[in-house]
């Protein structure tokens, strides 16, 4: 599926621990060729994907999907960086869903959606 090969998404949350949302997430876009950058508390790697630390958005190319696994408390740390990176769209996978960066996404024009990423992967929705 080539395709997709231009919704470059950023997973936040990464963990190089296999049973864990964000590494399947991870999975399941590189095998739809989709390209993967990743942010995690730890750095590591998830089959090939680095997970940093901290992301300086003015070195990223263009991102078209934030894909959110964290709590909405340490989402704040974020706020400015995906404001910066302009993404066509946010996912608030279960358990990340925020009424303040959904608002403040409404307001910069960035499309937000309140769903399982694995979810919309696997059912061709993504």
């Amino acid at each position: 599926m080539t395709e997709s090969t231009n919704k470059t998404t950023l997973v936040i949350g990464a963990s190089e621990e296999p049973s864990r949302y964000s590494y399947l997430a991870v999975q399941y876009l590189l095998s739809k060729n989709i390209p993967v950058k990743a942010i995690g508390k730890k750095k590591g790697n998830v089959l090939g994907v680095n997970i940093e630390n901290e992301l300086d958005p003015d070195e990223m190319e263009a991102v078209h999907t934030v894909t959110l696994y964290i709590n909405p408390h340490i989402q704040k740390n974020y706020y400015d960086v995906i404001l910066k990176l302009k993404p066509k769209r946010v996912i608030f996978n279960p358990g990340s869903e925020n009424p303040e960066l959904k608002e403040l996404l409404s307001k910069n024009d960035i499309k937000t959606e309140e769903a399982c990423t694995l979810v919309l992967i696997s059912t061709g929705q993504f």
